[in-house]
């Protein structure tokens, strides 16, 4: 996940035990050394290199012993928008491995993303409404105009919410 053509090495991460004699009477601890950086504890980086080294344990560990399924809260919150697109891309292609959650604020997930579901209050019967739309059944080149300049989406959650809610593809439940 860290590699990059500039860093085509990516980053280094050790797991080391507390206590190599009697394992399972100690923990573990993890150092991880983000690309053209020198080796810190996990207490000195960022919160976005925290953020990275920790999903990269997490699909190394899968990579190991797969999980069919992944609930992810807010896990790109420390990151930038170039480890966001890292995250999204690599949960895009592996997506035919493991089916994801991923509960976040940034729209570069959500544009990313096969669905979108939402949930809101439902006024009338005083309790939670989930909403599905499904972007499978969008063309990708549907936003673009003419000259092939992309349209921006409207940033009025408002807005958008109404275009979702009236959408023929988007399920009550």
């Amino acid at each position: 996940m860290t590699k990059s053509s500039k860093h085509p090495l990516g980053g280094n991460a050790y797991l080391s035990l507390d206590d190599a004699e009697e394992p399972y009477r100690g923990g573990m601890k993890f150092n991880a050394m983000p690309p053209m950086k020198r080796f810190r504890d996990m207490e000195q980086l960022s919160g976005g290199e925290k953020t990275v080294a920790a999903l990269a344990l997490l699909f190394a560990i899968h990579s190991f012993r797969p999980a069919p399924f992944f609930v992810m809260d807010e896990v790109d919150a420390a990151l930038d928008n170039v480890n966001v697109l890292k995250v999204c891309n690599y949960i895009r292609q592996r997506s035919g491995d493991f089916q994801c959650i991923v509960i976040s604020l940034k729209d570069m997930f959500y544009e990313r993303s096969h669905s979108l579901i939402g949930i809101c209050r439902d006024v009338g019967t005083n309790s939670s409404r989930t909403m599905t739309l499904d972007l499978t059944k969008f063309d990708k080149n549907e936003g673009k105009e003419k000259g092939g300049q992309k349209r921006k989406r409207p940033s009025d959650p408002e807005g958008s919410r109404k275009t979702r809610s009236s959408s023929d593809s988007a399920t009550k439940q």
